[in-house]
């Protein structure tokens, strides 16, 4: 009997003893604690991560803002819409592509503590506000279209409106309106030249640089002029340019400011004779369509054409998904802005045993400013510490057969500049 108990003592131990055990296997996991300097977004198991898209999506820039959209589609469906097991939901905003319209996309995704970054935008203009309030909130920012120098850096050194937190997979034009101006005088033997810009800081900041590097090799500017966003009527300040003796007119507008400008010139006498330059920022296929033979023989200077297997996959894709063309090579940088934003999402993240994600907003900056050698469709990217991602290089490019479209456009290059300061011949 007494062998009896002492068994049945064990017995009742022993059941005592796993049934603690398996009420300490149930107790909660250790609750996630934040040591950010500037907070975590905190998403419970199979809560969606938000994910703010700014872009001009109205007026005659709309086209660039929806090659953005859709690079950032793509990017997202290369992941099946999901990240770390969560779902990517994407809150989209019209900036108007004007510097209140990006304050005020910005401060709406900010209103919600749940909105992990942005992408975006597609104007620099609008990138100076929205950054600003975006940096001021903790977040962190990428765009594939700004390429304004006065958004990171210049003569590397910290720009005025740089901000933390702002990155770009598109390049520094710094060198743009240089490379411009070295064309000019080097290879078209132009000595006098006149430009027009709108006074926002993307296309003053060409400017500029064209002014500086156009003095610098001995050429003159015979006239330093602007126009305002949505001039119609461009005879006024087109005659002021047939006055002053120009031989080139560099104006980097947008669309509907530079399709007035080459329309007007063409039916202006004396215009024959000065060669017209643009940027970027006119190489898109509405503007071809819009100028049509008005616009054989202008020159451009724009981003280095990517080529490749991974271009022409993506390119593939992007027919299959939207059934037309691109309209414009952008949404490639688009879509690497957001590679390199999920990617560095995923490097950072804090995950739970039951499912729930925790980000530090610093340790995404951090993530991003660490960024080597990332493998994009655009090239290899390395982000430095004023946000700039890609690698600067330029085409210039002629217009000789408009009815080629963009595509005939973007391989008609004149003249491609490297870092290392020289015009290549092609």
């Amino acid at each position: 009997m007494q062998k009896f108990g002492v068994a049945f003592g064990l017995i009742v131990t022993l059941c005592a003893g796993l049934v603690l055990s398996v009420v300490s296997c149930d107790r909660e996991p250790p609750h996630f604690k934040c040591t950010d300097p500037l907070g975590c977004v905190n998403l419970k198991p199979h809560e969606a991560i938000k994910i703010g898209v700014i872009q001009a999506l109205s007026g005659q820039v709309a086209p660039l803002g929806t090659e953005q959209i859709r690079g950032t589609e793509l990017a997202v469906d290369k992941r099946q819409g999901t990240l770390l097991r969560h779902p990517i939901a994407l809150q989209i905003e019209d900036t108007g592509c004007t510097a209140e319209g990006g304050a005020n996309s910005a401060l709406k995704l900010i209103a919600d503590p749940q909105t992990m970054a942005i992408l975006g935008t597609t104007c620099s203009g609008a990138a100076a506000t929205a950054s600003q309030a975006m940096s001021d909130a903790g977040l962190t920012m990428i765009s594939g279209n700004n390429s304004a120098p006065f958004l990171t850096a210049i003569d590397g050194h910290r720009a005025p409106n740089w901000q933390a937190g702002y990155f770009r997979t598109a390049p520094n034009e710094e060198n743009s309106g240089k490379t411009a101006a070295m064309f000019a005088f080097e290879k078209l033997g132009v000595r006098k030249a006149a430009t027009i810009n709108d006074g926002d800081i993307y296309t003053k900041g060409l400017t500029d640089g064209f002014k500086q590097k156009f003095q610098s090799l001995g050429g003159e500017i015979v006239l330093a002029t602007a126009v305002t966003k949505g001039e119609k009527e461009m005879r006024p300040v087109l005659t002021a340019v047939l006055n002053s003796g120009a031989q080139l007119l560099f104006f980097p507008l947008f669309q509907p400011e530079g399709n007035n400008l080459v329309l007007q010139a063409r039916k202006m006498t004396g215009f024959e004779h000065i060669t017209l330059m643009s940027d970027g920022s006119l190489l898109e296929s509405s503007f071809i369509d819009a100028v049509g033979d008005s616009g054989k023989g202008m020159y451009f200077v724009g981003p280095f054409h990517p080529t490749g297997t991974a271009v022409d996959d993506l390119t593939r894709t992007y027919r299959l998904k939207y059934n037309t063309s691109p309209s414009a090579d952008y949404f490639l940088n688009a879509y690497d802005a957001a590679c390199l934003l999920m990617d560095s999402i995923e490097k950072v993240a804090v995950q739970s045993p039951d499912g729930s994600l925790h980000i530090g907003r610093q340790a995404l900056r951090n993530a991003l400013y660490a960024v080597r050698n990332f493998k994009g469709v655009t090239g290899s990217l390395t982000c430095n510490e004023f946000g700039d991602c890609a690698v600067p290089a330029f085409n210039i490019l002629r217009l000789d057969h408009p009815r080629h479209g963009l595509k005939g456009l973007l391989s008609n290059i004149q003249f491609t500049y490297h870092l290392d300061n020289r015009l290549s011949q092609r």
